[in-house]
């Protein structure tokens, strides 16, 4: 990829281990609304719109603000408990601004979410551009986040670089036409993941960093 100008990052499961932070709320809200436990296979089921739509799932019309307002309190009140960044991803996002390359975030995360966990972990500064669940229609694996990062900076798709977890982030980056570098440091569909066509394939973020250093040197 010798014209990557711009690296495209998921969140969830790639730069931040939120996985449990995630089943824990969805649980939290599941359990006092329904009087349930849900599987985490059952929770990464619902995956794909942000939050509001999978808890709309759970407790219906009528209460999804309410449910919506607990979900993010439990999320805001446990993430320090919960959550982490993986180690050596600052030193990536680091050394990928210091090469002049755009970083841009695409999540499915809403926006509330997204932001708390950006804040919780000083990553705001880093992204030149931001495109959450809810800044989208169509959500991954549709490739429409991917394409306004593309018009945002006016790219070509040779030019990005998407980097993620999920079946989705491979999804998506085919649709687009961009490159997609599947981690699987924390993947909830690492077997899956796999089976998929994937340009790069990185099992720990030092393995990343070092493909990084070698394709800027």
């Amino acid at each position: 990829m010798s014209d990557l100008k711009c690296i495209v990052f998921d969140m969830d499961g790639t730069l931040t281990q939120t996985n449990q932070l995630i089943f824990d709320s969805f649980n939290h809200i599941a359990k006092k609304y329904q009087g349930k436990i849900y599987s985490e296979p059952e929770i990464t089921a619902m995956f794909g719109p942000p939050e509001e739509g999978a808890l709309l799932a759970i407790v219906g019309e009528n209460q999804i603000n309410e449910a919506m307002q607990d979900y993010l309190s439990f999320y805001r009140d446990n993430h320090n408990r919960l959550a982490q960044l993986y180690p050596g991803i600052i030193e990536v996002l680091d050394f990928i601004l210091k090469q002049g390359c755009h970083l841009a975030l695409f999540t499915g995360k809403g926006i509330h979410t997204t932001t708390i966990t950006l804040e919780q972990f000083h990553l705001t500064e880093y992204f030149n551009f931001i495109v959450t669940g809810s800044d989208v229609v169509q959500h991954k694996p549709s490739a429409e986040g991917i394409r306004k990062i593309l018009s945002h900076f006016s790219l070509k798709p040779n030019n990005v670089l998407m980097v993620g977890d999920s079946v989705g982030d491979v999804k998506a980056a085919h649709e687009a036409g961009v490159k997609i570098a599947s981690v699987l440091w924390d993947s909830y569909a690492k077997e899956k993941v796999l089976q998929m066509k994937s340009d790069y394939v990185f099992h720990n973020v030092q393995e990343l960093y070092t493909w990084l250093r070698q394709h800027f040197d």
